[in-house]
Parts: structure tokens; sequence; C-alpha cells
């Protein structure tokens, strides 16, 4: 429809500044005559959207414009009202914030459609504190101040100073570091940085102190944050003392298989319909911790120094409860 895409033109000139018709036509999946005819409309409504000339030229709006759009329907601001990443949010001290926004969201709808879509979201759940074998998902704690100094440094693109222990036993120390994002993976959050050029990553629990610094961060103006968390996952699966074993697995524990391991690199559906997979393990320890936490329901094939310590500590319970108490 011509009035969401009016609107869309409005938050693209909005959020990124002056954008030629070229541009505007590509991000609109327009011709450049639409968003031309686009502009003139908007202009003829009272939007102060002008034209500059030149090689670097382009649409922009007037500086301070502001307007508000409650166009919202009832799919979107449900949307927005049931996968608004309360976790996330929590994670990088947002959490008041989107309960505000929630607010805004639902005063923003028609008066008809705010109890339905208030109603429909409060019969969707995303993401609960347990599962159905009650165990619980336990969130990283992380001061607020702490999460919103670092935040800050984030989005204003300033250095940064934390006071960090690199593990749970180890004394902490300043660093001084150019943030690049964060991000947030089963409840734990994450600062993606460099330090003295090189790639590094933060947890945001171990974060006891922070402090933004005026220097502006040495950092690309532009992030794929999402390429960046993958490239630097694959480097952490690829480091340290992490094993690889084959496991056979059944069906119903697959998930609790794959949310323990690193990584899982094949899997195979067998003529029994057991599944062997070929999955990384932290170290030697984790594997034989994760693997003995399945009792029968999955069995190590290799290496064989797993099927040795899994069977020598099957013994040795055994042998504790051969004879009564």
């Amino acid at each position: 429809m011509r009035a969401d895409r009016l609107v869309s033109l409005v938050l693209l000139l909005r959020q990124r500044g002056r954008l030629s018709a070229t541009a505007l036509a590509r991000e609109l999946d327009v011709s450049t005559r639409t968003v031309l005819r686009d502009i003139e409309a908007l202009s003829l409504a009272g939007v102060p959207v002008y034209a500059e000339r030149g090689r670097h030229g382009g649409f922009a709006l007037l500086p301070g414009f502001r307007t508000e759009l409650t166009g919202l329907n009832h799919d979107e601001a449900l949307a927005l009202l049931v996968a608004g990443s309360r976790r996330g949010a929590q994670a990088f001290g947002l959490g008041s914030a989107l309960a505000s926004a929630m607010l805004k969201v639902v005063d923003a709808l028609p008066a008809g459609h705010r109890d339905a879509a208030a109603g429909v979201a409060e019969r969707l759940l995303i993401d609960p504190e347990t599962d159905l074998l009650s165990r619980r998902q336990v969130a990283e704690e992380v001061p607020d101040p702490v999460v919103a100094e670092v935040r800050r440094a984030v989005l204003a693109g300033h250095r940064l100073r934390i006071h960090y222990a690199a593990a749970a036993d180890r004394t902490p120390g300043w660093r001084t570091v150019d943030p690049i994002g964060l991000v947030t993976v089963r409840d734990q959050g994450y600062l993606l940085a460099t330090r003295s050029g090189a790639d590094r990553t933060y947890r945001l629990s171990r974060i006891s102190a922070a402090e933004e610094l005026a220097e502006p961060a040495r950092r690309p103006d532009r992030v794929d944050l999402d390429r960046a968390w993958q490239e630097r996952s694959a480097r952490f699966r690829s480091g340290g003392d992490q094993v690889t074993a084959l496991v056979r697995v059944v069906p119903a524990r697959r998930e609790d298989l794959v949310g323990t391991a690193l990584a899982v690199l094949t899997e195979e559906v067998e003529a029994d319909g057991r599944l062997r997979m070929e999955v990384t393990f932290q170290d030697p320890r984790h594997a034989e911790w994760a693997l003995w936490q399945f009792a029968t329901s999955a069995e190590a094939l290799a290496p064989q120094w797993l099927r040795t310590a899994l069977h020598d500590r099957a013994a040795a319970i055994a042998t504790r409860y051969a004879a009564p108490a």
C-alpha cells in the first residue's frame, strides 16, 4: 500500500539522513519515478523533505523533524508485544525500557484493537524460565549500572575501560577496549570488542565495573554483527583442548546433546532410528561428564579413551551398589 511505503520512506530518511532517489528505490523495491512521486506527495502533505543537488545530493528531512507514527496494525503490534526479546532486554539492561515501549505499542493501536492485541499476547509465551523437565534456565546477573555503561559506549562509539575476570577463579583486572557490539545467547550477554587491534569477546557477567571514555573507539563505521559472532564462535570451537566424539543417541535426547556440545559436525539416521552424531566438547572432562548424563540414551562410539572412561565410571558405580548398605 502506498501509505505504508510513505511511512517507510520517512523512517528511512529519519534513520539514515540524506539518501539518493536510487538508494530509496532500492530500499523500497520500487522505481525511482515512484520515489519522486512519493517525495512530491510528502511535500504536499507538509512533511519537510527537501532535495540537495550535486554529485552527493539526495533527499533529506529538515533537522529536528519528528512525527508520531501510530499506524500499527494488529499483527504488527502483536509481533512487537510477543517477539520483543524480554530476556535479551534484561541481558542488556533494557528491561524497564522494553516494558515502557510495549505500553506505547499498545497505546498506538486503534481503540478497538488494544484489548484484543493485549489479550492475544497473554496467550503466547516466549522462552519460559523452566522447560518441561523443570530445569530452570538461569540467566546471568549483570549489575544495571555496569551494563548501562557498556551499552552507552557501544552505541556512542567510545572506548571503554572494564574491570574483567577472564574466568570465575581469575583475579579481575582493568583493560581498555574498543567496543563493537553486544550479543545475547541463551540468556548470556557478550561484548564483542577489539583490544590493541585483536578480536576479543567478553562475558558481561564477568565485568564488575565499566567506564565509558571520551576517546572515540577504533572500529569500522559499519559492522555485520551476526557474521562477526559466527566467525568468533568458529574460532572458539576450533581452539583449546577440544575433543571430537562419535556418539549414538536416541532421537528423544538429540536436543539435549546439541545443547551441551559445542558443535555438531555430522549427523545421520541409523537403521534402528537412532542418530549417529559427530560432536565436539570443550575438553575431555566435559565430554565424559556430558555423556554420563545420558545414561543408556547415548553411547560413545569413539574415541576409545572416552568409552573406557565411561566404562570405568559405570563399573565403579556398580561395585559401590553391589553389596547391601
